[in-house]
């Protein structure tokens, strides 16, 4: 296919666009060659849960917390709510998000296949917002709760005061400075800061269960006023399920579990159709994070919920956004305190790089490919630099607290794991599958639920991913109308038929009439024709054969073209060809044609009746409409030698 020709790039740009990020290859739909291809060895499925914990296992640097904040001294039954609900609900519906989608496409990629047209696109626009909001909010949020780490720390505190804001821009920024180097494996660096972080955690936890033990009074006196605000168990379950929403942030990690699954290592005789070991292993992953996690969620809420006086939860307390830490410093000292302080902030920070991958590997997959990101949007830099500064952006907004972030955080995971339970519902139910198709109702209901009481809660969550989406529907609409007189044809086939009406016509003048198909009968053809002759003043031993285009879905913006021959009604040599888009189809099967045969095709039109800029709206929509002078644009933007450029007519 011919290109438009460009200077050679700067080294600048030469090093920003380099390593385009290849994640869409694997998408559905893509082509797969016919042989099997063997998978890649990838990593033991523990190892790659540590890139995953380091997002999911960091919540325990403030999820007890915001738990305490939420639900009082009924934090810790609230947290069995929340360990129920993760172990019977997410768990299940992210094993069966594995099954379907094993490479990594998550269920956003379920939902698309089930939507077509605008009304598909639009919506995984809509369920890539709440990602970004998830994603981006990770970024944000953990370092956010790092530098909250780092200004409490004893030895730092004064030195440090009113430096957080300051001091979480750094951390994002070096965040940004690791994937702008070339971030290709951490799963290393995962494994070692997982490892550190949950033996410290275990040490925390320990001490803190021996003191709760040792300290008898604590417990009645929890219990005592435990059931003085409450009553009776029934109505502690009651409240703890009305704010269960609040404590959503713990349920973070699942998406990133299935988005890492290309590096679970498979069986030998894994193949990218059937990844059966791949999907095993990803189900170990899952459920052991889960557990570990259930394990430690129970046991810190309780231990912060009984030692942690509650004053110092609120605002300004030292265990604000740090109730672990806060336990660390006060039973093991100032060091231990120091080294966990250090650990905390590290995996946080880490946290941050776990979601910006997440981010990498999501957007590249689908804006590109909708035509609705720039072509630089492949590339990894010019997307961190992107994210980055957006991070600041929320930072920024959100002063680096760390409870005015949670409510953004936990309406993008709620969202995410409410589309994955819908999506397996529905898998479910077309399986055949009746049992399956009922629990997994069931959890869509109780995380819809969750979802929606979540925003009326905090509405700022929705605000805020409202605000994602309508920028990226922005800039994907305004790329999409950028990117409108691009090629966007990847290849073009001819069958046999075809091929010999391009040869039979090469040794004379090669003359296309661009045909909108209707009745197909033989006067539609003789009269245009007829109408054509006249129009351009076409000598009448000059012959024509028909190009003919039927538009499938218009909201696809590149593919294959298949061109196919056929003669109609004994006379008449026609060929049809099947795209997104009337013209761009049009302009390059020419180009094809001229590259074939080395002529220069001649192509004629009929002026479209209508309003021009309706006309244009048509065809940016549906793929028809300005038929004649866009076909011209497309040429001219793809071959800028006007000598070497196929001829349009319109008459």
């Amino acid at each position: 296919m011919a290109t438009t020709e460009h200077p050679p790039p700067s080294r600048l740009r030469a090093w920003m666009l380099e390593g385009l990020s290849d994640m869409g290859k694997g998408r559905q739909g893509a082509p797969r060659p016919a042989k099997a291809e063997p998978v890649h060895k990838g990593q033991r499925w523990w190892r790659v849960m540590c890139l995953t914990g380091v997002d999911y296992f960091s919540t325990l640097g403030y999820q007890p917390g915001i738990a305490a904040l939420a639900a009082g001294l009924l934090s810790p039954v609230a947290t069995i709510v929340l360990v129920v609900v993760t172990l019977a609900g997410a768990l299940p519906v992210y094993r069966r998000v594995a099954e379907e989608s094993p490479h990594g496409e998550g269920s956003i990629a379920m939902l698309e296949r089930l939507l077509t047209f605008w009304k598909g696109k639009l919506f995984v626009l809509t369920l890539l917002g709440f990602a970004a909001t998830d994603f981006l909010i990770t970024i944000t949020l953990s370092a956010a709760d790092a530098s909250t780490h780092l200004v409490e720390n004893p030895h730092l505190a004064d030195a440090l005061h009113d430096r957080q804001v300051l001091i979480t821009l750094v951390l994002i920024a070096l965040l940004g400075a690791v994937f702008l180097k070339g971030f290709l494996e951490a799963i290393g660096v995962a494994v070692a800061l997982v490892g550190l972080y949950l033996a410290l955690n275990v040490v925390v936890v320990v001490t803190g269960l021996w003191h709760v033990a040792t300290e008898g009074h604590v417990i009645s006196d929890w219990s005592t006023a435990l059931t003085a605000e409450h009553g009776n168990v029934f109505a502690m379950v009651g409240v703890a399920l009305l704010v269960f929403p609040k404590l959503a942030l713990g349920l973070s990690g699942f998406e990133t579990g299935v988005a890492v699954m290309p590096h679970v290592e498979g069986d030998p005789d894994d193949t990218e159709a059937n990844p059966k070991g791949r999907i095993r292993g990803t189900k170990k992953l899952l459920t052991t994070a889960a557990l570990i996690m259930s394990v430690f969620l129970i046991a810190t809420s309780f231990i912060t919920t009984l030692l942690i006086p509650e004053k110092e939860f609120e605002s300004g307390g030292e265990a604000n956004g740090r109730a672990l830490a806060y336990l660390a410093h006060d039973y093991l000292g100032n060091a231990f305190g120091t080294v966990y302080d250090v650990s905390t902030i590290a995996i946080l920070w880490f946290a941050g790089a776990s979601a910006m991958a997440g981010l990498l590997n999501l957007m590249p997959r689908y804006l590109p490919r909708y035509g609705m990101a720039p072509h630089w949007a492949r590339a990894v830099r010019p997307m961190v630099i992107v994210f980055t500064l957006v991070g600041f952006l929320v930072t920024w907004i959100f002063d680096a607290d760390v409870d005015a972030q949670g409510g953004a955080y936990a309406t993008g995971v709620l969202v995410l794991i409410s589309s994955a339970a819908i999506a397996v519902t529905i898998a479910a139910r077309k399986a055949g599958q009746r049992n399956w198709t009922i629990g997994f109702a069931v959890i869509s209901a109780v995380f819809l639920y969750v979802t929606v009481a979540n925003v009326i809660e905090r509405p700022d969550g929705v605000k805020i991913g409202a605000c994602f989406i309508a920028g990226i529907i922005l800039v994907s609409l305004l790329s999409r109308l950028a990117r409108a007189f691009e090629l966007r044809v990847t290849s073009v086939t001819m069958d046999g038929m075809a091929q010999r009406f391009v040869r039979d016509i090469a040794s004379r003048r090669i003359r296309f009439i661009a045909n909108e198909p209707d009745n197909r009968d033989i006067t539609e053809y003789r009269e245009k024709i007829e109408q054509i002759r006249a129009d351009n003043d076409v000598p009448a031993q000059e012959d024509f054969v028909f190009v003919e285009v039927t538009v499938l879905d218009p909201s696809e913006f590149e593919a294959g073209l298949t061109v196919r021959g056929e003669v109609l009604h004994g006379r008449y040599r026609v060929l049809t060809l099947e795209s997104s888009s009337v013209p761009n189809a049009l302009a390059a099967l020419v180009l094809h044609v001229r590259d074939t045969t080395g002529c220069i095709p001649h192509i004629y039109f009929e002026w479209t009746e209508g309003n021009p800029f309706t006309n244009f709206l048509r065809f940016f929509l549906f793929g028809q409409g300005e038929v004649a002078p866009v076909t011209r644009e497309v040429l001219r933007e793809a071959e800028p030698d006007r000598a070497r450029r196929p001829r349009v007519h319109v008459g």
